[in-house]
């Protein structure tokens, strides 16, 4: 790769406004009387805008300063190479081209990621002031040349200039700020942690400045290195964004800005130096993302589509909440993945509402997006533009009412006229998919009840809004609606402070607020595991089922259980456990437990797909009611967990001891452990609920920490009572349900604890326990639809990789070792936060105040 041939360029903030004719050149001809123009009674009569352009000057300014020609900036200089083929960047407005970009290959992508690698040796080591001043710096700088990136973000995706200008720009350098008081921070804030290493990031092309922000800024404060992947259709703010990052001084290879076709971001993903993928975009390509990683070990977080509902009740204030609906599926043309684009309205006022947004539809405003006067610029493509008529049209064959706003539309360009479809079903293909363009399905409602149920009613879980004057309507609502940001009375409001992200096939993780901090850092102890798998994986193999169990004759007449004189005890079966009973398991077949000599210990029951869909069921029934009971009346169960071991602890510490052949004081250290670690999770019952984010909204923006919904487990081996309790109990104490598959070696601990639940006013369904082969379970489990997240703690990191591979289906979040055993008995590895986390999803609510004035 060689440096560029030629002058070196001027920054791009030296464009110079045009200078003033001088005295001599000025003429004094006396000017022609001007036109006359409207009286002042015709322009009150009609109060038309005039135009109120954004002058492009100095975006063409620095275009030309690269000869509307950019390769790769690398290593803080500018790179080309002959042979790289390149793709126009066009004005979606006009369709006039205004760039050549560079699309990246394996060779450019082998070099960056080296020299991130590289740079994260000294950049991961620098201290947390360096770090926060490098951030710093770098918000500063946006700040400084923020009208260019305003217009630029405008030309080349088309959004009006007011809402790059007052809207994205204002919050790309917000999280900068706000990101370099986290990196100050980490070595308090973030104790026990350390960043990951190579960052890649993939954004997508509706908000190209602003998921960019959202992306490198905390990963840059928790000492990681990025690549970031533009989108293929917006890829100049971005570029002026890097040299932005040179003169503030960021370090050569801890950011760059790599741009490329969707082959170039496979080979990103598949890079073995690459720690961590952060993707936004569709959940389709998130879906092929996460199987192309599966098995790898890599971290991965998922900002995907949605189909947000705008919930407005007959309480609400019904001006303001048009408005708030224009701002929910208007703003960005609709191209915004939480866009309200599920208008849910009460049935009583329902005509009403159409009839106020249908008129305030007609009072919006389509032009160039350099029109400060204009509500909304084109879409960003032609093959946008296709898609978004395509749904309208199928809305209207599907005998939909289609309502387009009255109003004109530029010629040329991607343009498209905010939509209303009404009259529709709830199941039909407009209210169900994402559109993701300025369209608006309406359904209307009767109770709150069903208010709900019609938000719930989709397989997504982004974000959404609830419209009511009536605030302990509001909060219930909000709490009801399963989506990772609930806005009350507004949509669309954002802040640094406080994390994003969804909930089922929206994908997972965060970005932005402490909670988004946790993607971009693992551990201290933890290093990433070593695979040995071919990668990536083509998808998954299961293992056989074994020969179900037969009957076993005992090496000695002794080894079957006696009474102290010598009389046989009465057997008692091993059965499974769902819905708080025991049950004998659906195949009527028994496996043996052996010790590590090969005698036999007991028999428990060989569970089945049947076994896990019952087991299942009982969780979801189990699930509301566990939910909704005080954190307090939770804690106190996990201690009467805890009290009742302890009355047995001779009896499981003897079991232990039969299972795994150790000495009695090892057995009774893990049983004691056990009782002390259903202690911890107890203490964190109604500890861990969330916070108060102390965002920029004048209001509340509360985090929410909201149970997963049904968890599998599927438990290790080593260390079988403890490993089982520091697993379960973090779920559970979460209001989480439970399907346990126990160490399938030494399964004993985990039926002798029926008796212990049972006594402990554990309600049925809360714990579900089948035992059976592991990865066989596993299957079903990962593979069932109403499965939230699984979490897998096999021998095998082909066991990893299939749950991965397979939880893409619909978005579960997994929870695996890749085949490393964990240290049970060490509070760093076997407890803590860490589990925490893992069982619960954030959700952040946003309550705007206002009404005194104070």
């Amino acid at each position: 790769v060689g440096v560029m041939s030629g002058k070196a360029k001027a920054p791009p903030t030296q464009v110079h406004a045009p200078k003033e004719p001088s005295k001599t050149q000025q003429t004094t001809t006396t000017p022609s009387p001007a036109p006359a123009g409207p009286t002042v009674a015709e322009l009150f009569d009609n109060l038309a805008y005039g135009p109120a352009p954004e002058s492009a000057e100095a975006a063409n300014a620095w275009l030309d300063d690269h000869d509307r020609d950019f390769g790769l900036l690398l290593n803080n200089k500018w790179v080309k190479k002959d042979g790289r083929k390149t793709l126009a960047a066009v004005c979606p407005a006009t369709g006039q081209k205004l760039a050549n970009t560079t699309q990246a290959d394996e060779e450019d992508v082998n070099n960056v990621v080296k020299s991130a690698k590289d740079a994260f040796e000294t950049w991961s080591k620098a201290t947390p002031h360096e770090r926060a001043k490098v951030l710093y710096s770098v918000a500063r700088h946006i700040q400084k040349h923020s009208r260019l990136l305003a217009v630029l973000e405008s030309l080349d995706n088309g959004k009006p200039i007011r809402e790059s200008r007052d809207i994205d720009i204002v919050l790309v350098a917000r999280h900068f700020y706000h990101h370099a008081g986290w990196a100050q921070l980490m070595e308090e804030e973030m104790a026990g942690y350390k960043p990951l290493g190579v960052i890649a990031q993939i954004i997508p092309w509706n908000f190209p400045l602003l998921m960019l922000s959202w992306k490198i800024a905390p990963a840059l404060a928790m000492g990681n290195t990025i690549v970031l992947k533009t989108a293929s259709v917006t890829r100049l703010s971005a570029l002026c964004f890097a040299e932005i990052c040179v003169e503030a001084g960021v370090p050569p290879g801890v950011i760059t800005i790599i741009t490329g076709g969707g082959a170039m971001g496979s080979l990103l993903v598949d890079h073995p130096d690459v720690a961590k993928i952060a993707f936004t975009g569709s959940t389709d390509v998130g879906r092929l993302l996460r199987r192309r990683i599966a098995g790898s070990g890599k971290k991965v977080s998922l900002e995907l589509g949605g189909k947000s509902p705008v919930v407005v009740y007959d309480t609400a204030d019904l001006d303001s909440a048009v408005e708030s609906v224009v701002d929910a599926i208007w703003f960005n043309q609709g191209q915004v993945c939480c866009a309200g684009s599920k208008l849910v309205v009460q049935e009583s006022i329902a005509d009403k509402f159409i009839q106020k947004l249908k008129r305030r539809m007609d009072r919006l405003r389509l032009g160039h997006p350099l029109d400060k006067c204009i509500d909304m610029g084109p879409l960003v493509s032609k093959d946008q533009l296709e898609t978004v008529s395509h749904y309208v049209e199928q809305a209207a064959k599907e005998g939909a009412t289609v309502y387009k706003a009255n109003i004109p539309i530029p010629e040329g360009g991607f343009y498209f006229p905010p939509t209303l479809i009404y009259n529709v079903e709830p199941v039909a293909t407009c209210v169900r998919e994402e559109i993701f363009g300025p369209v608006l399905c309406a359904v209307t409602f009767r109770s709150p009840s069903e208010a709900i149920k019609l938000a719930n009613n989709t397989v997504y879980g982004l974000a959404g809004s609830v419209h009511t004057e009536n605030v302990a309507l509001a909060l219930e609502t909000a709490i009801s609606i399963k989506a990772g940001v609930i806005w009350v009375n507004c949509h669309n409001v954002f802040d640094a402070a406080a994390g994003f992200g969804g909930y089922r096939e929206s994908g997972f993780g965060r970005e932005g607020g402490r909670e988004g901090l946790y993607e971009y850092a693992k551990p201290a102890w933890m290093e990433r595991p070593k695979v040995s798998l071919q990668l990536p994986v083509s998808g998954p193999q299961w293992p056989k089922a074994s020969a179900p169990g037969r009957p076993a004759l005992p090496e000695t007449p002794t080894l079957h259980p006696t009474t102290t004189d010598g009389h046989l005890v009465i057997d008692r079966t091993a059965k499974v456990y769902i819905g708080g009973k025991q049950r004998r398991p659906d195949g009527c077949y028994s496996r043996l437990v052996k010790s590590p000599s090969g005698e036999v210990v007991d028999q428990v029951g060989e569970g089945n797909r049947k076994d896990i869909r019952d087991a299942v069921e009982a969780a979801h029934a189990a699930a509301p009611g566990w939910g909704k009971r005080a954190a307090h009346n939770r804690a106190q169960i996990c201690y009467y967990i805890a009290e009742n071991l302890m009355s047995r602890l001779d009896e499981f510490t003897h079991r232990i001891m039969l299972m795994t052949g150790r000495s009695k004081e090892s057995a009774m250290a893990e049983v004691n452990l056990s009782i002390s670690r259903l202690f911890y999770y107890a203490a964190y019952a109604d500890k861990f609920g969330g916070f108060v984010q102390e965002t920029t909204l004048y209001g509340l923006t509360c985090s929410i920490h909201e149970p997963v919904g049904v968890i599998a487990i599927a438990c290790p081996d080593e260390y079988p009572l403890l490993a089982f309790v520091s697993l379960v109990a973090p779920a559970i104490v979460r209001a989480n349900t439970v399907v346990v598959i126990p160490s399938q070696e030494y399964p004993l601990c985990a039926t002798d604890l029926y008796q212990v639940l049972d006594t402990s006013d554990l309600p049925g369904g809360v714990i579900n326990i089948v035992t059976g082969e592991r990865d066989l379970l596993t299957r079903t489990l990962v593979e069932h639809q109403d499965v939230d997240a699984m979490w897998y703690f096999g021998p095998s990191e082909r066991g990893s990789a299939n749950v991965e591979f397979v939880a893409s289906d619909n978005m579960k979040r997994t929870f695996v070792n890749y085949g490393v055993p964990r240290k049970w008995e060490d509070p760093t590895q076997g407890q803590g936060e860490e589990f925490l986390r893992q069982a619960v999803q954030v959700k952040n609510v946003w309550v705007p105040m206002g009404d005194t004035n104070a």
